[in-house]
């Protein structure tokens, strides 16, 4: 799929001549440049990728370090594992200027307090506006050429806080939402992105460049964005962090939408420190950014342990047995069981909402595109005409609902908001009624094998608790089965994400190191 994606739009790094010789003489320029008075160690591409967001900050910072010798070290890992090695197609698109930008931090330095992601490359989804030479292209051929006028919100405090904007992931096409039966991590522009740990797995989606870049150590930091697990079963199933914060900590102005009720975007890291770094710097003034997750405590929090879905894996099972005793080390205390009903037409009901949105969110961004479809009536006419690069797989059923549906006036669309309305009710009093602090439940199951005819193959998930309510919620890995990374997620209240990032906290202590991917091509 590398050489589909590469025929039709070359990312900008692919159309830079010379680009390699360049950069060796850069790399020639920082290996003779100092800081003040303090000498910068030579630090191997391994050891500067092997670092974690917060140390590799503070080695830059400390002028041990440049930020364009660490932008180079991630760019030449890019090219030597999504591009070539294992080709796992998780980066869409480089940013032809993140070794300029890598440059001005490292000569801002002594000018000035270093933000708190000073010289930290961070990648994007490509569903995320951009105000450069990137396009925003939602994984689409029909948004190819389309380059935003303005940052998204979210992309303006990142540059604030001093991130390098590596470049752009991969993702399912439309943030997964554009017909059923989709594969996730596939869209016509980036082609397939590959699981980090077994090659022919799925990556799952709509976030999956981003999850599968940041266990591949592609950078230290990801953005993805998440309607009902776009987060957070990427990242379970790659081995990272996820953050799925609750609605309205995050603004979503200037990221391609589906939903503004369930929208929003969130971190994907290598640990939870990281991740809570992330959010703090993605978070909006007065949502609370959380604690750091390196002092939490998860001590005499209570977590109340969801068990619908037990037996349907013996792995699963495990695993989470496994996370319940870390939890319990860790010195946090388990309500077992609790259900997390969220009443009967959950399902129908976050549909109607989603496509009734759809509808006029995803019809207001599109008429911001100067080179692409302008209405969704112009987005299927283009997908229909070129089908068979656009659906070779699967076809564009959820924009066609969108078109056809009532949008937010209809009367179906007011009674599917009673019916969350009455969910995110239900979920508050459990918490009430138990004294809760969080939920916890199994993030995954096993990653599927891709497979164009049968679409996605979910078993486990229990992403839609928090995605229709609005709640925050967290996914950490726990361990491997059969080389595949199986996690859990928390599930807490809104304004609290600081506990959920203790317990998370908590599991890496007991746990230990998780395993590294080895790019397996496959398992029996």
């Amino acid at each position: 799929m590398v050489a589909f994606r590469y025929r039709h739009f070359p990312p900008p790094r692919h159309r830079q001549p010379g680009m390699a010789k360049h950069r060796l003489f850069l790399l020639a320029i920082v290996a003779a440049f100092t800081l003040g008075s303090c000498a910068r160690e030579e630090l191997s591409d391994a050891e500067i990728v092997a670092l974690d967001a917060v140390a590799l900050r503070a080695q830059i910072v400390a002028g041990r370090i440049s930020a364009l010798r660490v932008t180079q070290a991630y760019l030449r890992r890019i090219a030597a594992l999504d591009d070539s090695g294992p080709t796992l197609s998780a980066v869409i698109e480089l940013n032809p200027d993140a070794e300029a930008i890598a440059r001005r931090l490292d000569e801002q330095l002594e000018r000035g307090v270093p933000g708190p992601l000073y010289g930290v490359p961070v990648l994007l989804k490509a569903n995320i506006d951009t105000a450069d030479r990137m396009a925003t292209s939602a994984g689409s051929l029909a948004l190819a050429e389309h380059y935003a006028r303005a940052d998204a919100d979210v992309v303006a405090r990142l540059r604030a806080a001093g991130a390098v904007v590596l470049g752009k992931t991969n993702l399912s096409e439309w943030a997964n939402f554009r017909g059923r039966k989709s594969t996730s991590g596939w869209s016509s522009l980036g082609g397939q992105t590959r699981n980090a740990y077994v090659l022919d797995r799925n990556p799952c989606g709509s976030s999956s460049g981003s999850a599968v870049a940041v266990a591949a150590r592609l950078a230290p930091l990801a953005v993805g964005t998440e309607t009902d697990g776009s987060i957070v079963c990427p990242a379970g199933v790659n081995g990272v962090v996820g953050i799925k914060p609750a609605i309205g900590t995050v603004s979503q102005r200037g990221i391609v939408p589906i939903a503004h009720s369930q929208d929003t975007a969130g971190p994907l890291a290598r640990n939870v420190a990281d991740a809570a770094l992330l959010l703090s710097v993605l978070a909006e003034a007065g949502t609370a950014p959380p604690v750091s997750a390196s002092v939490a405590d998860a001590t005499g929090l209570r977590v109340g342990v969801i068990r619908a879905g037990a037996g349907r894996d013996a792995a699963v099972d495990a695993t989470f047995a496994q996370a319940l005793e870390e939890l319990q080390r860790a010195g946090a205390v388990l309500v077992d069981p609790v259900e997390a009903a969220l009443g009967t037409g959950i399902a129908d009901a976050e549909l109607a909402i989603l496509v009734a949105e759809y509808r006029e969110d995803l019809a207001a961004y599109l008429t911001g595109v100067a080179r692409g479809p302008r209405t969704i009536d112009e987005l299927i006419a283009f997908n229909t005409a070129r089908a068979g690069e656009v659906m070779p797989y699967f076809g564009q059923e959820f924009l066609l609902a969108a078109r056809d549906n009532g949008g937010t006036g209809d009367a179906a669309y007011r009674t599917a908001l009673e019916t969350v309305a009455a969910a995110r009710s239900a979920l508050a009093e459990l918490f009430a009624q138990n004294e809760l602090d969080a939920l916890v439940a199994p993030t995954n199951g096993r990653a599927w094998r891709t497979n164009y005819t049968t679409g996605d193959s979910f078993r486990t998930s229990s992403s839609r608790i928090a995605a229709v309510t609005g709640y925050p919620s967290v996914t950490v890995p726990v361990r491997l089965a059969d080389e595949l990374p199986l996690g859990v997620s928390f599930i807490g209240k809104p304004g609290d994400e600081s506990s959920l990032l203790a317990l998370g906290a908590a599991i890496e202590r007991e746990r230990g190191a998780f395993p590294e991917p080895r790019f397996l091509p496959s398992i029996d």
